[in-house]
């Protein structure tokens, strides 16, 4: 039984965003799913469901030709559920010194063959630092279930004036997991790309992704379902777009929609030299604008909070 996973490339010219030089954040939520399956797959020992995704900080960009090492392991365990802490580090090909690029916490569900919730064994740190990170993912299970609350209580309707983008689309064979559904990485993908096309039209530079949380799972996505993927504008900050995304599909052939996917996702405006630039600020018009914003605004209070997980620094190979 094996708790942690390592996976290690090159970052490849089609991992890169519209610049041509550094790698998108959709590509690397795709490899951090990735990480963290094989981990809990390794770990349960079959077949497993990502449930939630949350914590995602992009702390440096990761350059087109950068070796990527991403690392998984189990850090907390429940009846059927596992807590997978991921990190993915980079580093020139030629100097291999490895620098923190993102971090990230994942939550999996062990299925048996019936695709029903099944046990897990107990899972108990080695050493000090993964003692460690298990009590910061044990502590942020009450906290993970009160942001989900209240990103559930929230309604977003017409009546709503913030800027949308909305994309519409099959999902298609080349998305396909092992369980014969979209995988968790493909769809954060494409919440990445909503969401970017969605603080672009705002700010109207280039924009970056560097904080993602509260990505819950609730419904798969059928190969061949009609997706839907809408992001919306609730909240800015001096440099910042926070925006909400909701992902549902259907049955081509039915017009029952069912909500599959939602997250906060936050991104910064950055000029032609890279540096963060000011973002023209969302001024809420009506009563539920102003409830979204607030509602942004709670939701990084919450998350401030949390005591931060310690990973270890950059090292050298």
């Amino acid at each position: 039984m094996n708790d942690v996973m390592t996976l290690r490339f090159l970052a490849a010219p089609t991992d890169v965003s519209e610049d041509g030089l550094t790698v998108q954040a959709g590509r690397v939520l795709e490899w951090i799913d990735k990480a963290g399956y094989a981990c809990a797959v390794g770990y349960s020992g079959g077949y497993c469901v990502t449930a939630y995704v949350g914590n995602v900080h992009f702390t440096r960009p990761i350059e087109n030709g950068d070796l990527i090492e991403v690392t998984a392991q189990i850090v907390h365990t429940g009846r059927s559920s596992m807590q997978v802490v991921v990190t993915v580090d980079a580093a020139d090909v030629r100097e291999r010194v490895f620098k923190p690029a993102m971090d990230c916490i994942l939550v999996f569900v062990a299925m048996d063959e019936q695709r029903r919730a099944k046990a897990v064994p107990p899972w108990k740190p080695a050493d000090a630092a993964a003692a460690q990170l298990a009590h910061g993912a044990a502590d942020r299970v009450a906290a993970r279930a009160e942001i989900r609350q209240a990103m559930l209580a929230q309604e977003y309707t017409e009546a709503g004036t913030a800027p949308r983008e909305k994309f519409r689309f099959l999902a298609s064979p080349t998305d396909v997991n092992w369980g014969g559904n979209a995988h968790g990485g493909i769809v954060m993908r494409w919440i990445d790309e909503v969401a970017r096309a969605c603080a672009m039209g705002w700010c109207g530079d280039d924009a970056v992704a560097v904080y993602s949380g509260g990505i819950h799972f609730t419904n798969p996505i059928h190969i061949g379902d009609v997706v839907e993927l809408e992001a919306r504008l609730i909240h800015t900050g001096p440099h910042s777009m926070h925006i909400a995304v909701h992902v549902r599909a259907r049955d081509p052939r039915e017009t029952q929609w069912r909500d599959t996917t939602q997250c906060m996702t936050i991104f910064v405006a950055r000029d032609e030299s890279g540096r963060a630039s000011a973002v023209r600020q969302l001024v809420p018009v009506s009563e539920e604008d102003r409830r979204l914003d607030a509602h942004a605004v709670d939701l990084v209070r919450r998350r401030a909070e949390l005591s931060p997980l310690r990973f270890a620094t950059e090292r050298v190979y």
